[in-house]
């Protein structure tokens, strides 16, 4: 049992809500999609979800390159016991890319991917909220098609994540914490530096009993190789939305580099994302 995930699914879900509550259809529908509103803020959620995330970045090197980044991220959870489930996900970057180091030219495929698996118990009920925590292992995987999308090289470390959520006026509010940290372990190409990566991204975001979230994060890394800080400020709303009975999310937001290696993206930049849900 995946304990967690408290709800039920679909037109089901929302008619046993009725049953329970004594809800109209409607207001069965809307307090289900709140709920899922609510799991999706919660990044290590005993919910199935396939994000496809796209960004768009500029201002890289002499030539002010662009680069478009599509993440390809499902997160998958395994309960192992009644208590303690196990939270997966897996980044794949799909990845076009124009003058990113002077005139470098065009590249499109993959980068390196990366994997997480989060150990995480049972929700506790705290004065700040309910608390959920995960922690486990993170890899890199040498995915990258082309040298000028990724280094190539394998790499492994810890990750952890935490996260307080507490009803606020009607809607709820979700902030916490997520960090990993990637050595290199093997390369498979010449003359790459070395895999030596911190990545921090603490959290906030609100959402309404009308399934509508708005966020601000940012996700910052600093690589230990070349001693350099990537920190962009990213803000978002997002809707539950339904396509027939496939419940998925819609996001939009914009962001900001605050700090970035002197080669790297500059001023503004945009995210565009579509999560499709999978709720047992």
């Amino acid at each position: 049992m995946i304990i967690r995930n408290k709800r039920c699914a679909g037109l089901g879900g929302a008619l046993g809500l009725c049953l329970a509550t004594g809800l109209s259809p409607q207001q069965a529908i809307a307090a289900d999609d709140a709920e899922l509103a609510k799991q999706l803020a919660n990044p290590i959620a005993a919910l199935i979800s396939v994000p496809f995330q796209f960004n768009y970045d500029q201002g890289f090197g002499p030539d002010n390159g662009q680069k478009i980044l599509m993440n390809v991220q499902p997160v998958v959870p395994f309960a192992l016991t009644d208590d303690l489930n196990l939270i997966t996900r897996t980044i794949v970057p799909v990845i076009w890319q124009n003058d990113i180091a002077a005139r470098s030219g065009t590249q499109f495929g993959l980068g390196d991917s990366l994997l997480s698996a989060w150990l995480s118990p049972a929700s506790t009920a705290t004065s700040l909220g309910e608390l959920t925590y995960g922690v486990g292992p993170a890899a890199t995987f040498a995915t990258s098609t082309d040298p000028f999308l990724g280094s190539g090289t394998w790499g492994l470390g810890p990750t952890g994540i935490f996260l307080f959520q507490e009803k606020v006026g009607s809607g709820t509010v979700t902030w916490g914490g997520l960090a990993n940290h990637q050595w290199g372990v093997a390369d498979t190409r010449s003359n790459v530096p070395d895999l030596n990566l911190t990545f921090l991204q603490p959290f906030l975001s609100y959402s309404t009993d009308s399934a509508w979230t708005f966020s601000l994060n940012t996700e910052a890394s600093y690589n230990w190789t070349s001693d350099e800080w990537s920190v962009p400020i990213n803000a978002a709303v997002s809707k539950l939305v339904s396509f027939g009975n496939q419940k998925a999310q819609l996001q939009a937001g914009v962001g900001y580099w605050a700090v970035s290696p002197d080669d790297g993206p500059e001023g503004l930049r945009g995210r565009l994302a579509l999560t499709f849900l999978f709720p047992k």
